[in-house]
């Protein structure tokens, strides 16, 4: 009789396959469990929108758009933001880089906040930035705030130190914490914290 046979081989097979998805499976959460928990989020959730909100801390301008939507910046969006982060003391206007947007949209995510971002500084004129170079040591002579590559905020009801450790998980910019004045600085430049 050859059925003893042939169910030995069937179980040989059902072991073979259990034993390769085991394998398979193993495989797939020991590969998973390397992905940088931020960038794993990103791969997976595409969500086709993203929102940011402003108020100037000086102005008191409020700004809410969706700056960015199917994989596309918009160009309208873009510039209500770059008008609501421009040097107000010369009311001068200049392009803010997409990429410092990304990154207090991804900000927002890790901080679980819909609150908008109280702008203490955006761009700066280089007439404005020595002004303030003029009067405090906190001033970079050559500040990426010139080249709308940094902002300097605040968040109502998140302690400035919970957002400075929130920008520094990220590793996408420059990070500066002034807890004395009560803000965080964070640019689209290389990563760096001080």
């Amino acid at each position: 009789m050859s059925l003893p046979e042939d169910r030995n081989e069937s179980d040989k097979l059902g072991t073979l396959t259990r034993r390769s998805l085991i394998i398979g499976g193993t495989a797939l959460a020991l590969t998973t469990a390397f992905i940088i928990p931020g960038q794993a989020e990103a791969r997976v959730i595409r969500p086709s929108e993203r929102l940011l909100s402003f108020e100037h801390m000086h102005t008191g301008e409020k700004v809410k758009v969706v700056y960015w939507k199917h994989g596309r910046y918009i160009r309208k969006s873009l510039k209500q933001i770059n008008f609501i982060m421009r040097d107000h003391r010369i009311n001068q206007v200049k392009a803010i880089d997409p990429k410092l947007l990304d990154l207090l949209w991804n900000l927002q995510r890790k901080l679980e906040t819909r609150q908008p971002f109280q702008i203490v500084s955006g761009y700066r004129s280089k007439a404005t930035n020595n002004m303030l170079r003029a009067h405090s040591d906190n001033v970079a002579k050559r500040s990426l705030h010139i080249q709308g590559k940094a902002i300097d905020i605040r968040i109502e009801g998140r302690d400035t130190n919970r957002i400075r450790n929130a920008a520094i998980a990220l590793r996408a910019g420059g990070v500066g914490y002034y807890p004395g004045a009560g803000f965080v600085h964070i640019d689209s430049g290389d990563v760096r914290t001080w």
